[in-house]
């Protein structure tokens, strides 16, 4: 008797997803780009398609005042090479920059240690140190201006100790220090919370351990408080080095960028070609450059939480 033998299917070492398995999945991320949606349309609309278009327009020339815009390569970026004015005020930013973020972190830093102990009028020191971060500062622009005009209190407190009166303002010397100042002023609240918020995520325990060990106050501060904010002081550097680089209000309402344009900063410079003399690609150049310093500084703060991890 012949018996007919039945072929049996190999069988799968493999385990696949069920159907509904990888229906549910796919459901779960069409659900998630729904979500995502409104915030990429609004990210698109309103920072990735303003970026696209400002370096478009640093390869044009013309204005709205024009019949539209040509396209003309490199020449706007050449310009920036060889114009004497772009090279000063990147020297006035540089400046600026420098002079505003360290006393910005250095004064915060000594500020919040002092104000992260108990005492009575801690809280209202915090208060009025917070302050000037959430004034308006074209408003606090203007109080500057008219401390430090030549027959204001500044020099009237100056007069009485027997010195003369400086024109703060109208100096090539003694201008771009008043702003130095009033943006150190503006940004020190701001960076006195961060440093707080970072001292008290210090582990008590690395205090207590230290002072075991013998160490004094400066010797905890050295070794444990500042390797125990490095991530705070990364992000207090590069968000006030940003803010400082984006700086418009100061020399708009005190200087007009003068004395002969040693208060001239990198954003006013960018207004004034743009809005004032209608140099739009010229302006886009300028801000292509600006934008690209900004990504630096992110990219250097991603990279250092990155090793922190």
């Amino acid at each position: 008797m012949t018996t007919q033998s039945s072929s049996t299917p190999p069988v799968s070492l493999a385990n696949p997803q069920p159907p509904h398995a990888l229906a549910g999945s796919q459901r779960e991320t069409v659900v998630a780009w729904l979500f995502l949606a409104p915030a990429l349309i609004v990210l698109g609309i309103f920072v990735l398609y303003p970026i696209a278009y400002l370096f478009y327009l640093s390869f044009t020339a013309g204005n709205f005042t024009r019949a539209g815009t040509h396209w003309i390569g490199l020449r706007n970026y050449w310009r920036l090479v060889v114009t004497p004015d772009f090279w000063q005020v990147l020297g006035n930013t540089a400046y600026f920059t420098i002079a505003t973020v360290v006393p910005s972190l250095v004064i915060p830093l000594g500020l919040a240690v002092g104000l992260n102990r108990a005492f009575a009028i801690r809280g209202a020191l915090r208060t009025a140190y917070f302050i000037p971060s959430i004034t308006s500062l074209v408003a606090v622009g203007l109080g500057f201006r008219w401390l430090f005009q030549t027959d204001g209190p500044v020099n009237a407190l100056l007069k009485t100790v027997g010195i003369e009166p400086i024109p703060w303002l109208g100096s090539t010397v003694w201008a771009m220090p008043v702003l130095i100042l009033l943006s150190i002023w503006k940004q020190l609240g701001f960076n006195m919370v961060v440093f707080l918020a970072g001292l008290q995520a210090i582990p008590v325990s690395r205090y207590e351990a230290a002072e075991l060990d013998g160490a004094g106050s400066w010797q905890q501060f050295w070794h444990v408080t500042l390797p125990g904010l490095r991530p705070t002081l990364v992000f207090a550097t590069v968000t006030t080095a940003i803010f400082t680089l984006r700086s418009f209000e100061q020399p708009y309402v005190m200087t007009g960028g003068g004395p002969l344009n040693s208060t001239n900063l990198l954003v006013f410079y960018i207004y004034n070609q743009a809005f004032a003399l209608f140099d739009f690609g010229y302006a886009a150049a300028a801000a292509t450059v600006l934008l690209a310093v900004t990504l630096i500084l992110v990219y250097v703060q991603l990279q250092i939480s990155r090793e922190e991890n």
